[in-house]
């Protein structure tokens, strides 16, 4: 068996990728020019951060719980040790439930690992599992938010502004899904991260309120029949929504060995409907396969 490797750098290689990229690149937005729920959406391959789809993705967007994927990054550089205990006060509770926000499960007064906290930002997505990891690491939400704003500036999320941690909504808590895309391609270089995101299911460590811990499920998973796409598998997602930001969707795909990361926004719809914006990452991915672009 030859145990030559062909370079990526080899001219021959490089020209063959760029082929395979524009001819993704002119599929998938062939897709699109023929119609897909969301208004907004880009397409980058992680491999080479190229874009492949750009569909209004400078255009301000409400990023609802996308949100989440800042606070949980922020929590894990913050918070030196992730089995810390984290107490979830009586009184940030009222104004969550008042608010109708989607929420983890755990209760007031609870005692919470850190780590599970996080994963209840990114699977249930909830607002309770957001709001503790911001006071127990500032000491407030609002002084949470700084930090928010201040990674997104370092970050290069020239479009982005947050006003809390949760997603709910806000007319000056704003992004655009380039900007989320970038956030995205940030925190998945956090193995931690990564592997929350990418998981389906996680049952914290028992607690003073919940002698069995609580189960959660990714809101993106529990409406998805399949992971499979052509040649590949989605890996993970964040999903969001509000009434104003309608239904979003963070993504991650491994298809004919790469990674690619798809940013969704404004499809019509809420939780109780079809799920547009997961239907829309299966349009997309099945487009990519080496079998629909050679």
């Amino acid at each position: 068996m030859s145990n030559h490797l062909i370079s990526k750098n080899d001219p021959k290689t490089e020209s063959h990728i760029k082929k395979r990229e524009i001819r993704i690149h002119d599929r998938v937005n062939q897709v699109v020019a023929n119609g897909i729920y969301s208004s907004n959406a880009i397409l980058i391959s992680l491999d080479d951060n190229e874009i492949l789809l750009d569909k209004s993705s400078n255009e301000r967007i409400y990023p609802a719980s996308l949100t989440k994927i800042m606070t949980a990054i922020l929590a894990i550089e913050n918070l030196p040790d992730l089995n810390e205990t984290i107490y979830l006060s009586d009184d940030m509770f009222k104004d969550l439930y008042s608010e109708g926000a989607s929420m983890s499960g755990f209760l007031p007064n609870e005692k919470v690992r850190a780590i599970d906290l996080i994963y209840g930002v990114l699977l249930p997505s909830g607002a309770e599992s957001s709001i503790g990891l911001a006071n127990a690491i500032a000491g407030s939400e609002r002084n949470y938010v700084k930090l928010m704003n201040k990674k997104a500036k370092k970050l290069g999320m020239r479009n982005t502004h947050f006003t809390n941690s949760t997603g709910l909504h806000h007319i000056n808590h704003y992004s655009t899904v380039s900007d989320i895309a970038r956030l995205l391609e940030y925190a998945l270089q956090n193995d931690t991260f990564r592997e929350i995101y990418t998981s389906k299911r996680h049952t914290t460590k028992t607690t003073n309120l919940h002698p069995n811990g609580i189960t959660f499920q990714s809101t993106m998973f529990k409406h998805m029949d399949i992971e499979d796409v052509n040649d590949g598998v989605i890996k993970g997602g964040k999903t969001g929504y509000t009434k104003e930001a309608k239904l979003c969707l963070a993504s991650l795909a491994k298809i004919d060995g790469k990674e690619y990361i798809l940013v969704t926004a404004n499809a019509d719809g809420n939780p109780q409907t079809k799920q547009f914006n997961i239907l829309d990452a299966f349009t997309i991915y099945n487009q990519i396969s080496k079998d629909n672009v050679y």
